[in-house]
This record gives C-alpha cells, structure tokens and sequence, in this order.
C-alpha cells in the first residue's frame, strides 16, 4: 500500500500547486446591456466564489428582475447604486477568482459609448478579453469600437460570447451567422485568435460546462477557453525598460531608482543606461521583496549603481545594449476621450510611463470610421473617435512602439485646465523629421540683438472682442515708442490673415492655429530684440496660455481690452456684427462662439470707460517705460 501522506504535505503540496497557478488578467467587454455582468456574475456562481451573505443578498434582489427559478448574477458586480436603477454599469468592477488550473483578475468593464474611456483604462491591463455580443443583435457599432480598442491596446487572444441563446431558441443558425461577422471582423483587425461560443450567461449554458441545449457546438466552454488560453510574456524576454518614479536618498551615501520594470530581467552586474542622456553604470544592487539576485517584468524595484548619474523622475533606465527610440515627434493612433473635441495645435499634457511633458498633435492624417474600418478626412475628433494623428512633444522622450512594449509606447493626454484624461494613444513609430531637424545654433544671441537696440523685448498680447479697441491702443503705443527712439512692431490678426493665416477660416480649429502661428512668429520678433504688440481676439484662454509658453524667457503680458458686447456693437468698425445678426457670417466670438475673457491679466483696459490715449500710457507704465516717455499717470 502506498503510504499516506503526513497533513504537512499535503498543506505543502497544496501550497506548491497555488503558486504554480498562472494569472490572467481578463477583462470583459462589449456593448451595452449584452450581458457582460451577468456572464462574469455566472462563472463566480458557478465557481463558487461567491459569499454566503452576497448569495443572500442576490436571491433576494433577483425577485422580480428576472423570471422565477432565475438569478439576476449581474447584480454581483453592479456596486452602485446609480449602476442598479438604471440596470447598466457604469464603473469598472474588478473582481478576483480562480479555478483549479487558473487564477483571474477580472476587468467588468461598461458597453455604453459614454463609458469608452473605463473600457479603454481596462484594456490597457488586460491580457485577454471576452467580448459579448447579444445573438438577437448581432455586432453593433459599440462591439465593433471595443474590438478595435482590443486590438490598439496590444490583445489579441479575444473569446467572443455570443450571449442570450436561449432567447433565440438555440439557434445555430443565428450563432453561425454572428460567427462569421466575427471571424471578419477578427481578420481585419488583427485579432489572431478569437473564438467563438454561443453561450447563455443566464441559465449557464457552456459557461462552465457544455450546453444540453446546444449539442451542435463542439468548441470549448468559455472557463475551458481561458483556462487554455496561452497568452505569451514577452515582456521578460525583451530588453530592459524601467522607467523612474523616484530617487531615494536614505542617507549621505544611499542613492537608489525606483520603479517598475515594464521589460528584461536584470541581475547585479549588467550594464545599463539613462535613455535620454545616455550616461552608463553598472547594476550593483537590487532592493525588493523576493530574489535580490534578479529581477523581471512586472517587478517594482530599487537599483542601487556603481556611480552616481543624473537620474529624475521620468527618465528610463535601459540595458547599455538595447536602448529605446529617442524622438519628440511621432505617428501614434489616438483614442478620444473628453467631450469637448481634440483639435490640431491644441496643447495637452503627455503622460508616457512616469514621464510627463507638453504635447500637442500636428496632423490629424485621418479619423476610422469604426463601421467601415475606412480611412475618413478630418478636422478634428469628437469623443469616442479613433484616428491616425502626428504629435509633437516639447522635448524628447524615450519609447518603444506600443507594438512592442504597451507600457513605452502607451500614453495618455491629459487637458491641462481641467487635469481630465482627454485621450489614450499608442505610438507607432518615430517621424524621421525629429531626428533630421537639430537647432542650428548662431553666434549673436537674443539678449545681445536686444542690447543693440537700447531696450528689452517684450510681448504685449492684446486681447477681447472685436471692436474692443485692440488695434487702436496698440497703434497709439507704437507711435509713441517709434517718437522716444524704441523698436517695436504690431502684429495685428487682421493683417496676418492676408498673408501667413490666409488659408485659416473661422472655426474654433482655426483659431488655433491662428494663435499659435502668431504666437510662434511673434517670439522671432522677441528673439530679435523688438517689443511685439499683438493684436488678436484669441477667445480661448488655453490658447492664450499656450502663446505665452511659446514666448518662452520673453516677457510676455495678457492685455484684456474689456469693453461689453453692447459697446462693440454699437461702434461695429469693420460691420462683423452687422453681417452675424443677419447671418451672413458664422463663428463670430460673443455672437454665435465663444469668448473666454481672461480670469487674471496683466492689465484690463476698460475701452468704454477710459480714452484710449489714457489706456495706452497705462500699458507704457506697465513696461516701466511712462517716465521715458512721460506719460500720463490718470
């Protein structure tokens, strides 16, 4: 007889095979009120992961939601009270359990269109994905979104669950009509292994086990699918990537990185490099929890090194023999997020790994049409929109393509008033123009064009509606500093656009662009030594803001020539709002758009209350200049 085993191995030999498991992070997808709690609230019934009191709780809250006989499992998962009433769920739900061969981290992530952005936060974590589509409806616009988001976020092990079975009758039919749409739509997307099972989530039809009612289909169960899946690590394989989130200095003689290895292994010894500036020193410590001999993806750590270099927040740390790309401009795909719309030349703030820098897109090449997978032109996208764009960072910054490496070539732009996530992106590849365009440095610098001409440069940016009196003050200015032997120069709106802006409209994306052309001409006047007056309406505030980061070291001063819309229609010089109110003319700020009237300028000039000729000395006296020049001090 064999002999019995001790309680000490079996408790050991339990132990082992926990820690052998695999983990998987899944998440669960598709389009609203197709089933996805309610399939996830199954496998954790059926698994028996649920909690006596939740069991409880879930017969009692199912009468009257569902047939008599049934549970409503999708109560498991909706949390919120919001979530409950209105039978959709609205956050991401994570929950945990596991099978005898398996251990899963579960993203239940919501199908309505206002929500993409929780889908897209889960999929950026995930491993995998079951996408549900209900059989009476077939692949709707928003299952084809979230299957496009699949494939940009990196997954490509995807169990299709065509849901609510049993109220088609069970029809192969409709399955294998649903089948193939999905076969298409994998093909076209990239999708290299999706499957998929005609399931019912309610009555637990090849759930967990085979379906009676389906003896046709002979493909897997859904837990025998993710129980199989192989869903290959490739982050260990590849070269190291560790991007810094903190410096520790414990003491005069400690200095250690921190962070998250997101590539590679490392063991004490290797070389390794900072990215960006490609300073070198050798591993010679790993601070962590478990092994300090080694260290692997997915591990956060602490590396102590043979030299001391200069490492922040954000730079990458990298093996001396496989570094990253280096650019500031790049393709990527862009998955809008905020409401109000991404428009070309807008500035954002670029979260890539622990670096963060000022980013803005330069083209946006074309919008997919999420139907069609067709290529569409556009001018700027709306949320939930997916496109091809070019982007512009203010500096270099290290990345892999997200192809190979999701966390250094994933990023997303954050509004920089509001701090709301506006978009998710992936980067393609490097634009060859970052690398073949250097600064070409000369010999005369600013400061030395400046001191040539007796003065400090500076730019006045004049602000406010049309008819305000911008034009007129500056001009008034400009005589007065061209008399008392300054250079100055005026850079009205009006005049720009029958040159430069000439092929700018009126549109909010052309206002933008307006801005910040005038905005980058304007700090070559600077750069020249000229005191620059700019005459612009420049409506939006985060555009305004967006012309003094370009002005850079120059002094730059916001000037709100205030005057009420009463006033500027009634003097109506060049007869815009004449034209508006008889609709002749569209996108007329304090009309038919908006106009942002600065919160904290330098100076407000009230051109209604005050002679222009006394609002212009008190923009004199702003630049230190009334004594010189003797200006008026009412």
């Amino acid at each position: 007889m064999p002999e019995e085993e001790s309680p000490d191995a079996i408790i050991a030999r339990v132990i082992a095979a926990e820690q052998a498991k695999s983990q998987l992070r899944l998440l669960t997808c598709g389009s609203v009120d197709d089933g996805k709690s309610t399939l996830l609230g199954r496998i954790l019934y059926d698994a028996d992961c649920v909690y006596e009191d939740q069991l409880a709780r879930l017969f009692n809250d199912s009468k009257g939601r569902v047939p008599v006989g049934d549970l409503d499992f999708a109560l498991l998962l909706d949390g919120l009270m919001s979530e409950r009433e209105q039978g959709i769920t609205i956050d991401v739900a994570w929950r945990f359990f596991e099978t005898d061969k398996r251990k899963f981290v579960v993203a239940d992530c919501p199908g309505h269109e206002q929500y993409t952005r929780n889908m897209a936060t889960g999929a950026s974590q995930a491993d995998t994905a079951l996408l549900l589509i209900d059989a009476r409806k077939g692949v709707l616009t928003q299952t084809r979104r979230h299957a496009h988001i699949l494939a940009l976020m990196g997954i490509r092990n995807v169990a299709v669950a065509v849901n609510k079975m049993d109220l088609v009758g069970f029809d192969r039919t409709a399955f294998d009509r649903h089948a193939a749409e999905i076969a298409e739509l994998a093909a076209a997307l990239g999708l290299t292994d999706a499957v998929a099972v005609p399931v019912s989530a309610l009555k637990g039809d090849n759930v967990l086990t085979g379906s009676a009612a389906m003896p046709w289909f002979d493909g897997p169960t859904i837990i025998e699918w993710l129980e199989s899946v192989d869903v290959d690590d490739a982050l260990e394989i590849g070269p190291f990537r560790m991007p810094v989130q903190w410096v520790s200095r414990a003491g005069q003689d400690f200095r250690g990185y921190s962070g998250r290895i997101v590539g590679g292994r490392l063991r004490p010894g290797d070389a390794l490099m900072v990215a960006r500036s490609d300073a070198r020193a050798v591993v010679t410590r790993i601070i962590q929890e478990c092994d300090p001999g080694q260290a692997v993806a997915g591990q956060s750590v602490t590396l102590v090194l043979d030299r001391e270099v200069d490492v922040s927040r954000g730079d990458v740390l990298a093996a001396a023999d496989g570094p990253p790309a280096i650019a500031d401009q790049f393709q990527a795909h862009l998955l809008w997020l905020g409401e109000v719309p991404m428009i070309p030349g807008r500035q954002y703030q670029m979260r890539l790994g622990t670096d963060e820098v000022p980013a803005s897109i330069t083209a946006l090449k074309h919008r997919i049409d999420i139907d069609t997978r067709a290529h569409l032109a556009a001018r700027q996208l709306a949320m939930n929109e997916l496109a091809v764009v070019n982007l512009a960072a203010d500096r270099p910054v290290a990345f892999d393509p997200y192809a190979e490496s999701r966390d250094m070539g994933g990023f997303v732009l954050v509004d920089r008033f509001t701090h709301a996530t506006v978009g998710a992106g992936m980067i393609d590849f490097a634009l060859r123009r970052a690398g073949n365009i250097p600064w070409q440095p000369f010999d005369t610098a600013p400061d030395a064009r400046a001191a040539a001409k007796g003065q400090r440069p500076a730019i006045l940016w004049f602000t406010g509606l049309s008819g305000a009196g911008k034009s007129t003050i500056a001009n008034i200015i400009d005589r007065k500093l061209m008399a008392a032997g300054f250079h100055p120069s005026v850079l009205d709106g009006d005049n720009v656009r029958h040159g430069l802006n000439r092929d700018l409209g009126f549109t909010e994306a052309d206002r933008v662009e307006n801005i910040r052309r005038m905005a980058e001409v304007a700090k070559l006047m600077a750069d020249a030594g000229l005191v620059v007056l700019v005459c612009a309406i420049s409506p939006y505030a985060r555009d305004r803001a967006l012309a003094r980061e370009i002005a850079g070291s120059h002094p730059f001063y916001e000037i709100f020539v205030d005057a009420p819309l009463t006033v500027v229609e009634a003097r109506d010089p060049k007869g815009l709002y004449a034209k508006a109110w008889a609709g002749k003319t569209t996108h007329v700020p304090g009309i038919d758009a908006p106009y942002e009237a600065p919160e904290a300028p330098e100076l407000r000039l009230a051109s209604h209350d005050v002679p222009a000729e006394a609002l212009a000395d008190r923009v004199l006296r702003l630049l230190e200049l009334g004594r010189t020049l003797k200006v008026s001090d009412n």
